[in-house]
């Protein structure tokens, strides 16, 4: 909660919500009593006056949050990812929050590259045009570096930004305290946790420093990926409030008429567009978590330029090699393995029904699964999703919900270049081939060797560890429990072992 201050601030918020009517649209999402919900809207009406009026043009919460500043706005961006907290179609509407403010001042831009960067803008740019794109923490500058001629995105924060963003972000946990207090149910949705998320992703785009490493760290890894482009880092023109990247050519993907004028096969891009993001969640463990059209151009040899490295995704090799096994057993049609595979991975726990729970499964995968793409909806397939992992007592897990949004995302952006498009035919070699290369018994020879490697590092400290064991005390340095510790070792040597015999085995193969 951190001070008082923040209740005037939750008053003002709650005015602006009950007067934006989104109010009612909160209370809906909430699982309070009836009762509480009437007295919440009865004691808000006498403050609905001191709210802000907001855009009315504007979907109620949309509305409210872009009234009350940057920080509500970057918290409904987040919220756009997380479907299973709002829903599907909160979270569709909240997706207009991405470059949906007004701009700040050129010239005050131009003074925080100075500060920022010791440098001169009229001596190091030929060129600094007023913003192109503003959005809640920043805004992006065409720029033209002076003597080489050099086309530069330079994107600056917003004046006083962080400060802005710390005080909102108080008010923020206090709200998630009423919640878990006042309605017990929503627990699930670990309002707490969600505030916690939203902190660590805004305090690392306030350090623009992060998002330029972002970008360096995709490009290095997108590089082994077909046809696929990311703007270079200016290193030397970056720093925590400013960062510069060559400027990225292109059509537009949102642009589907620019498209086809210019000779690109769009379904085409479409396929090549999910199993770029495959590859990138997949293999790398590491992929851009905000493909939607406006972070994304073609360009005139047909690779994919991707822009605005924000909200980037990072999964575990263990949680990847789930993510594909799930993905394979809804391509196939096999929802007892699914459900196998939740349990092995502890997703759901122990005390659930298997059964039950691949009778539930089928119940989201049949009307995807080998149906004209046309007719299917992801939204209401993800809502179908999380009921039944709710009813089964499924935690969240962010990587994955983060995972499951940006596909949605993807597929929505492949559809409007074909839509005729069949996502599931598109992912299944991308999906096969990774299974083929991190699941097989190839995948688990390599696993035991890289276990192995680790443990018989140990080995040298065998005659100690049996030393101390049959005098039944400790050795002289080391870990302690040398027992355990002897039993791994001995464990990580019959691995090595095991793991040599079958890699032998599947050479012969």
């Amino acid at each position: 909660m951190r001070g008082a201050h923040n209740v005037f601030r939750l008053i003002r918020t709650g005015a602006t919500f009950e007067r934006t009517g989104a109010m009612k649209v909160v209370l809906g999402m909430i699982e309070l009593h009836p009762n509480l919900k009437i007295l919440a809207r009865v004691l808000g009406l006498p403050f609905s006056l001191f709210g802000l009026k907001g855009d009315r043009s504007l979907p109620p919460v949309v509305r409210a949050l872009t009234s009350l500043g940057p920080a509500y706005i970057k918290f409904g961006q987040l919220l756009s990812t997380r479907p299973d907290v709002v829903g599907a179609e909160l979270a569709g509407e909240l997706r207009v929050l991405l470059d949906k403010l007004p701009p700040f001042d050129t010239e005050e831009a131009k003074r925080t590259v100075e500060a920022e960067l010791g440098i001169k803008v009229d001596e190091e740019f030929s060129a600094f045009s007023d913003s192109i794109a503003a959005a809640s923490i920043a805004q992006v500058h065409r720029a033209t570096l002076r003597g080489s001629g050099q086309d530069v995105a330079v994107k600056v924060l917003r004046p006083n930004i962080e400060k802005a963003f710390r005080r909102d972000i108080d008010a923020f946990y206090l709200a998630a305290w009423m919640v878990r207090t006042f309605s017990p149910a929503s627990r699930r949705l670990r309002p707490r946790e969600v505030v916690e998320h939203f902190e660590g992703v805004v305090m690392r785009e306030l350090d623009l420093r992060m998002e330029a490493a972002a970008a360096d760290e995709l490009a290095s890894t997108a590089a082994v990926h077909d046809r696929v482009k990311v703007p270079s880092v200016r290193w030397e023109l970056s720093g925590k409030r400013v960062v510069t990247v060559d400027w990225a050519y292109g059509i537009n993907l949102g642009d589907v008429e620019a498209l086809r004028e210019a000779g690109h096969d769009l379904p085409d891009l479409a396929a090549r567009l999910i199993q770029m993001f495959l590859r990138q969640a997949l293999r790398d463990g590491y992929f851009h978590a905000d493909l939607h059209q406006g972070n994304l151009k073609v360009s005139d040899e047909g690779e994919f330029v991707m822009l605005d490295f924000g909200i980037m995704g990072r999964i575990d090799a263990f949680t990847r090699r789930i993510y594909a096994e799930i993905l394979m057993g809804f391509i196939e049609k096999n929802y007892l393995r699914v459900a196998e595979v939740h349990f092995e991975a502890g997703y759901v726990p122990s005390d659930q029904d298997i059964d039950d729970f691949a009778q539930a499964l089928r119940s989201v995968g049949e009307p995807m699964v080998g149906m004209d793409a046309s007719r299917i909806s992801m939204a209401k397939l993800l809502a179908h999703l999380f009921e039944v992992t709710d009813r089964f007592g499924m935690q969240t897990r962010t990587e994955l919900i983060l995972l499951q949004r940006t596909m949605v995302v993807v597929e929505g952006v492949a559809r409007s270049l074909d839509p005729k498009l069949n996502m599931w035919e598109v992912a299944r070699p991308v999906v096969e081939g990774y299974i083929r290369d991190h699941v097989g018994p190839r995948a688990a020879a390599r696993d035991l060797m890289k276990s192995a490697r680790i443990l018989s590092r140990l080995a040298p400290k065998l005659p100690e560890y049996l030393a101390a064991v049959s005098q039944r005390k400790e050795p002289a340095s080391g870990p302690e429990g040398s027992g355990n510790w002897l039993k791994l070792l001995l464990a990580g040597l019959i691995g090595a072992v095991a793991a040599l015999l079958i890699v032998v085995a599947l050479e012969g193969i």
